[in-house]
């Protein structure tokens, strides 16, 4: 017999959150999706509308929300460079006031509750590849602090919930994610590398293209959030979720070309400050905990990425 919960998903009408809604759903759960359409949007999540047992609000989780629920993935937060720099006080109340906000919830109610952490925690790193026990190199006061420090201090009240309140988390330190539902301009370099493809336009990569990236297709990435979320209540995380296998940016822009066909050219700009030389997840624990790893081969999951922004161009 398969129990039915009441899931709330903040973020939901986000890249990853409007996946993780339609996964839940297929599951037969309940699931609201709260979002205060910052950087989400209603087309995300408009194929579920019509699912009875679906259900948007609008709502900023810096306020309390006061609903009955089983589970809570917490994923609302801006978490693109440009996204969370355009108004960094607000990145920092986002992921700070709303984690104090989402786990009041969960203690009152005696849910359940994930918290989408990040790779940014790990700043800089100087251990490579970065396992959960690495404390992280991390500029307390760049531009991408509000973000950084904002997602570490969320990790930090999580645990002591945990230690004072027993309350039961799951947290997970997200890397690098692609696929469908993406923000066309969110400035990172999938979304970037596609549409300029697209267009015809010329890439633009900073630095030489040497530095490397590791991503994960979305689809992988969210059964990994849902077998976390199963997890024996003694497991908290954090761990990281993430694809190992490392991609130079230039290889990445190179592959983007072939795939769509494109006349782009290559171009350099320097590059940005405090932006990671390298970044690879070690999955060791995700592996040995969750059974997971991802099994979607990056040209597979650029295919669909590429359908979905040649869609996307056309409707503009």
């Amino acid at each position: 017999m398969h129990l039915t919960k009441r899931i709330l998903v903040t973020g939901g009408a986000g890249f990853l959150g409007s996946h993780l809604c339609a996964r839940l759903l297929n599951e037969g759960h309940d699931v609201i999706c709260a979002d205060n359409f910052f950087t989400g949007t209603k087309d995300n999540v408009i194929s579920l509308l019509n699912n009875p047992h679906f259900e948007v609000m609008r709502h900023d989780v810096t306020f309390p929300l006061y609903v009955e629920v089983d589970e809570i993935y917490n994923l609302a937060c801006p978490a693109s460079p440009i996204h969370y720099q355009h108004d960094p006080v607000q990145t920092t109340k986002t992921s700070v006031h709303g984690a104090i906000n989402m786990l009041g919830l969960a203690k009152r109610v005696k849910a359940k509750i994930f918290q989408a952490s990040t790779s940014e925690v790990y700043g800089d790193p100087k251990v490579h590849p970065q396992t959960e026990s690495y404390w992280g190199h991390v500029n307390p006061i760049g531009f991408r602090s509000c973000y950084d420090e904002g997602k570490r201090c969320a990790e930090t009240l999580f645990f002591d919930y945990r230690r004072q309140h027993n309350l039961r988390i799951k947290v997970a330190r997200i890397f690098n994610t692609y696929g469908p539902h993406m923000h066309p301009n969110d400035g990172r370099v999938v979304s970037n590398f596609i549409v300029q493809a697209l267009k015809n336009e010329p890439i633009t990569i900073y630095g030489d293209g040497s530095q490397s990236r590791s991503f994960c297709y979305v689809d992988d990435l969210i059964d990994a959030f849902v077998r976390l979320m199963d997890t024996e209540d003694n497991f908290t995380g954090p761990i990281n979720l993430g694809n190992p296998r490392e991609f130079t940016i230039k290889e990445l822009a190179e592959k983007v070309i072939d795939l769509t066909g494109s006349k782009s050219k290559l171009i350099n700009k320097p590059l940005p400050t405090d932006d990671p030389i390298q970044r690879q997840p070690d999955i060791s624990l995700a592996k040995e905990k969750l059974g997971w790893e991802p099994k979607i081969e990056l040209k597979d999951g650029l295919k669909k990425t590429i359908a979905y922004f040649e869609q996307l161009l056309q409707q503009n």
